[in-house]
């Protein structure tokens, strides 16, 4: 598995707490997208955990990891996060039925 995030202490924290489940090994860890894509290239890991990153967000770097290294898994981050690389992903606050009060994205 290769961790990707820009926080060192949650990349950091995630390769510890990962990496001592059984089955599991943590062949390397990127800060930003473009490094994880290099890394998986270079390293092909069977599982990509990617988290939100800054150079290449995880939107972009999940495509470009998909095209290089077709046989990887990718996991996403859970919920997008809105980058100006993939405005895309940025959810549009709508109003709910009946209320004028925009939910948050």
């Amino acid at each position: 598995m290769l961790i990707a995030d820009d926080q060192q202490v949650v990349r950091g924290g995630l390769v510890l707490l990962i990496g001592m489940l059984d089955g599991i090994e943590v062949v390397g860890a990127a800060r930003d997208g473009a490094e994880a894509v290099e890394l998986t290239e270079r390293l092909r890991p069977d599982v990509v955990l990617d988290l939100n990153m800054p150079v290449l967000d995880g939107v972009a770097a999940t495509a470009a990891l998909r095209e290089k290294v077709p046989g990887s898994a990718v996991l996403p981050p859970a919920r997008p996060r809105c980058s100006p690389s993939s405005p895309t992903v940025c959810p549009t606050p709508r109003s709910a039925p009946g209320s004028s009060s925009a939910r948050p994205p």
